[in-house]
């Protein structure tokens, strides 16, 4: 039953069918013939939200298309025809009305692409497009006993289009004809989605309210004397829907969360307003002013303070008519062309912060989206340090939950409209210039988008399009549409600008008007801003590539990637044996070496790890790989460098020459073997961990191309008092390179070059080598950032670490492990026990600290690596609220060590997470995912400890067992 105010979910009971197979119309299906599963009937449970493809593979109607090859057996729409996948959907609710005042919406949040709703046997029609809200008020045709029938017939989009032989970007581009999204018809990362999507495949929702009901509210946050003065603008529009003029109290109550679950009402303010009968008019609150809010910072910045703003209308003879409420973050949003660099700049609260990001394009290719999968999505790209993520044209208008987990984690979102140049002016075939057909349904699309995401302090941009412009007219109409409030104009003068802001109308009345709107993904301060396809490559590259002054010319790249490849169990998982095989690796006559992979990798969209003429394999630096675990581990060792170089890379010219990057792309909506920081599965690859490594805050590196040493300091406070300690290891456990670098000071959102590494002129230097650079305050030791390289001689390989796989390094780790219900928070102290004269010596007392220890730099995105605190992500972790109640179910500590007698450093070592029992049993695959670690693919030289963290949700009923694996640990072993 739907209270005033609160909107009840419809996402259970739905049944589906293909229209074809259902001899009924949708007023018999609601009234005299509701349908049920029976061994003869079409009708099969139904994935709501979801897709027509989707609730065919949760029936077993056709097999998984992500698995191996089996996308190939599913007939595609072009061959089939639209009303193949024209599918009844099918469910009841139970609500009835109290009084003839009140009202009931049935809310769709979205559908691909049109479709009819019948309800109680009353037809409704719901018009074209993908990216828009349709809310039917039902009051009228409610059954009386409370039990109401729903059906739905849903179309598919009108110009599905054909894959050519050649596959290719958005096939034959017909999809850019409908508002809708463009990847469906496969890409150079993606498969075709038979169906193209075709589905309710966002919420629906039935909400009751009063007579009168409130639309669309929009906040906003102006800001003055440097912060201090702040004030919530709030506008609404309110509509009427008695037979008589309503006489309200328009109420707006702002609310902080305090420590404890307390909170605190910060404003309550209460208006009256008379509306019309039968009318919608637009209300305006008087500004509320605060002093010193608590402000909302993006990822490593600082905190993601919300407070929450509900918003209420009493009618006068009826009482509360409707509510609603959303979090909201105070911040400010400034965007412009950096003179020094030509590229794109972010300042948030005043702060330049320099974007480190990545594209996303949807987290699953059949719409199977939930709020949980996209809390681990965005919490991955927080535990990467990341600042920004890139919503592609050719996906999706992201969801709300998508952004409500941006807002907590601090990513800043770059949204992108339904533009994609494969598919809206150039291709082969060549594709529509004019993008979609509707243009008047392009707009209302993105209006209605814009009202949807608005009030999420994570979005910071609005883009036309990818790599294209859209058509002149919808482009004119959106950054009119977009234009910025005075208050939000990039001006040197503030006293200016404060002037214009208050005469200017309130903010809160633009569409938007705190965003800038920029035509395309190229363009004004993006790639060379001009749209001349100057961001990427997308390739392998050499590691010191990215340091090259010549590697990328413009300030602000939105693209560029490289490899992929995951771990040896989800190809198992994925693939059937056949797709096992990897690739062959044929020496061409110049030397280089080609890699040519099995057909169902082929078919994955694997990218390979190297580029005859240009990179060498990366594999093969390592030793030609014997079998699918040989290759897949090795990947890793080139996913890890490749990626912490690019980043390292841009970090190297930190405002000296560019601004930020986009890299292509963070993950894959399928089983992919490209661009990936994790894979569909949710098991992260090397990369993720070079990543999160490469984008700390503060973090010292080796310029890999000069051989100095830097260190990045992206927060806006100098840092004092402290060292770097680099030390070279060998593969004989000696240290012939040892040095303290002391009484550094940092700037602030600066990249400071240290000094020049010497090891590698020795005269005796080794061909394979490790080094450990540590920046650590000296009052306490306390580590701020750690790094751990292993490096060859110019031109060399890492061949000799082959036999290195073979000595035993003597590991000790201690856990510690507490259990809430199915959740496990669980710290790991892993120690490398080998030693001699030379380790011995030397310092090993450094310590994990909180890096807010700094100053005002967050470090939300970091799990704590000191070993007297533990881990408090953010108020809405569970595992951090875990901690505090105090409220463990069982806590238990155990340790266990292995009985190695080498000396050396434990290199690439990494835990797994597996269902014990499944395990035992030989169950497939047994991994438990997700699990977030606070770090992963790390490296400890003699006599050094590190702690650990992981946190996971065990499925019921399975006992996980934590292993660790090693390069050179004789075997993995199980150490909780």
């Amino acid at each position: 039953m739907a209270e005033i105010g609160n909107k009840v979910k419809l996402n259970a009971g739905w049944l589906a069918a293909r229209s074809t197979e259902v001899n009924l119309t949708g007023t018999q299906l609601t009234t005299t013939h509701p349908p049920s599963i029976t061994p003869s009937s079409p009708w099969m449970e139904a994935s709501v939200p979801g897709t027509v493809l989707g609730t065919l593979v949760k029936n077993k109607v056709v097999p998984d298309p992500f698995y191996g090859l089996a996308n190939e057996t599913i007939i595609d729409i072009a061959d089939s025809g639209r009303e193949y996948y024209t599918f009844w959907f099918f469910t009841t609710f139970q609500c009835k009305l109290q009084s003839e005042s009140q009202h009931l919406d049935l809310n769709f949040r979205a559908i691909n692409y049109s479709a009819e709703v019948y309800i109680n046997g009353h037809k409704k029609v719901l018009p074209k497009g993908m990216f828009r809200r349709h809310s039917l008020d039902v009051s009228e045709v409610l059954h009386t006993d409370g039990k109401n029938l729903l059906a739905v017939l849903v179309h598919p989009p009108d110009h599905p289009g054909r894959i050519p032989d050649k596959g290719g970007q958005g096939g034959d581009h017909e999809i850019g004809k409908d508002v809708a999204a463009q990847y469906v018809e496969g890409w150079d990362w993606m498969t075709p989605i038979r169906d193209r999507n075709t589905g309710i495949w966002d919420e629906v929702s039935i909400s009751r309210t009063g007579p009168v009901k409130i639309i669309d509210p929009h906040l906003v946050s102006t800001f003055f004397d440097d912060y201090k003065r702040v004030y919530l603008h709030a506008t609404i529009e309110i509509q009427n829907r008695s037979s008589w003029v309503s006489d309200c109290s328009v109420k707006i109550q702002v609310t902080a969360e305090l420590e404890g679950n307390i909170c605190l009402v910060e404003h309550l303010q209460a208006q009256k307003v008379s509306v019309p009968t039968g009318s919608i008019i637009q209300y305006t609150f008087p500004q509320l002013y605060f002093y010193k809010p608590n402000l909302w910072w993006p990822n490593g910045m600082g905190k993601q303070y919300l407070y929450n703003v509900v918003i209420s209308i009493d009618v006068d003879g009826f009482g509360e008519s409707d509510s609603w409420s959303h979090d909201f973050g105070f911040r400010k949003i400034e965007s412009d062309i950096d003179p020094a660099t030509g590229g794109r700049l972010f300042k948030v609260n005043g702060q330049r912060i320099f974007i480190r990001g990545g594209n996303w394009i949807l987290s699953d290719g059949l719409l199977r989206l939930s709020e949980k999968r996209y809390h681990t999505d965005i919490k991955f790209h927080a535990d990467m340090n990341f600042n920004m993520i890139r919503c592609w044209g050719g996906g999706l208008a992201e969801r709300p939950e998508f952004y409500h987990y941006c807002d907590i984690y601090g990513l800043l979102v770059w949204q992108e409209f339904w533009i994609t140049g494969d598919v809206d002016g150039r291709g082969d075939p060549k594709s529509n210039p004019d993008g979609p057909l509707d243009h008047d349904l392009f707009l209302l699309c993105a209006r209605d988008t814009v009202k949807l995401l608005r009030n999420h302090p994570s979005l910071a941009l609005w883009v036309g399009g990818n790599e294209q412009v859209p058509p002149p007219d919808i482009n004119d109409a959106l950054k009119s549409d977009l234009k910025l409030h005075p208050h939000f104009q990039p001006s040197e003068n503030n006293q200016l600008m404060s002037v214009l802001s208050l005469t200017a109308e309130d903010p809160s009345e633009y569409l938007d008007g705190t965003r800038i709107y920029i035509q395309g993904s190229m363009w004004d301060g993006f790639a060379n801003g001009k749209g001349d396809f100057s961001d990427g490559p997308y390739e392998i590259q050499y590691p010191e590539n990215f340091f090259k002054d010549n590697f990328y010319n413009y300030g602000f790249n939105p693209e560029v990637g490289s490899v992929g490849m995951p771990v040896a169990a989800t190809i198992r998982a994925t693939m059937p044996p056949e797709g096992w095989r990897i690739p062959l690796f044929k020496k061409l006559p110049s030397g280089y070496i080609e890699e040519v992979p099995n057909p169902i990798w082929d078919y994955h969209k694997y990218i390979p790890y190297s580029k005859p003429c240009h990179v060498q394999s990366q594999i093969e630096l390592y030793g030609s790989p014997k079998d699918l675990d040989d290759f897949c581990l090795k990947a890793q060792l080139a996913n890890y460098i490749q990626y912490r170089a690019l980043i390292e890379g841009w970090n190297s010219r930190m405002w000296k020459k560019y601004t930020g990057f986009l890299i292509w792309k963070t993950q894959n909506p399928w089983t992919g073997l490209r661009g990936q920081f994790y894979d569909h599965l949710l098991d992260q690859t090397a990369g993720f961990f070079g990543c999160r490594c490469a984008a700390e805050p503060i973090h010292v590196q080796l310029n890999l191309c000069t051989y100095f040493i830097e260190v990045v300091n992206t927060t806006s406070n100098e840092i004092s008092g402290v060292a770097i300690e680099a030390s070279v290891w060998d593969l004989e456990g000696m240290c012939p390179y040892f040095k303290v670098f002391e009484k550094l000071s940092l700037p602030p959102k600066q990249t400071s070059s240290i000094a020049e590494m010497e090891y590698p002129t020795y005269k005796n230097s080794k061909p394979v080598y490790f080094l450990l650079l540590k920046l650590y305050k000296v009052s306490n030791d306390g580590i701020i950032s750690r790094n751990f390289y292993w490096l060859h001689q110019f031109g060399g390989d890492y061949k000799k670490l082959e036999p290195y796989r073979k000595i035993n390094i003597p590991i000790q780790v201690t856990s510690k492990v507490n259990i809430k219900g199915s959740s496990y928070e669980v710290r790991m102290n892993v120690q490398n026990n080998s030693k001699n004269a030379e380790s011995s010596r030397l310092t090993y007392k450094n310590n994990f600290i909180n890096r807010q220890d700094l100053g005002d730099l967050d470090s939300n995105s970091l799990l704590l690596e000191n070993k007297e605190q533990t881990n408090e992500k953010c108020s809405t972790s569970f595992f951090s609220k875990i901690w505090r109640r105090g409220s463990i179910e069982n806590n238990s500590s155990r340790l266990v060590e292995t009985n190695g007698n080498d000396v050396g450093v434990a290199f690439f070592l990494h835990f797994e997470v597996h269902d014990s029992k499944a395990e035992e049993n030989e169950e497939g695959d047994t991994r438990i995912l997700p699990v977030h670690y606070s770090d992963n693919y790390f490296s400890l030289v003699p006599g050094e400890a590190m702690s650990i963290n992981l946190s996971f949700e065990a499925p019921p009923g399975v006992t996980p067992k934590i292993t660790l694996h090693g390069w050179n640990l004789s075997q993995s072993f199980t150490v909780c």
